[in-house]
């Protein structure tokens, strides 16, 4: 496993830093199919989200990552095609 590699627990420590979690979800469950609005996450928070992920993997996201990604699993591969992209330029 990367250095660079992002994970569910990289998203998640994220996504609490940044916007913290409503009261009824548990982000320790099993939430990679769970689509973000479900989880509570809306397009502010995703905003804030992915301006953290880009400061923190050196790496820029297409303005359209969360619409084409709705749920953890898709936004992890989304973000790793992407590092692995800046890392081989």
């Amino acid at each position: 496993m990367s250095d660079n590699e992002f994970t569910l627990e990289a998203l998640k420590r994220i996504l609490l830093e940044g916007a913290g979690a409503d009261e009824g979800v548990d982000l320790d469950g099993d939430i990679l199919d769970t689509e973000f609005e479900e989880l509570g996450y809306e397009s502010l928070a995703l905003l804030e989200t992915a301006g953290r992920i880009e400061r923190e993997f050196d790496i820029v996201l297409d303005d359209d990552v969360f619409t084409e990604n709705p749920t953890p699993r898709g936004l992890i591969a989304a973000v790793n095609a992407q590092v692995r992209i800046s890392v081989a330029a």
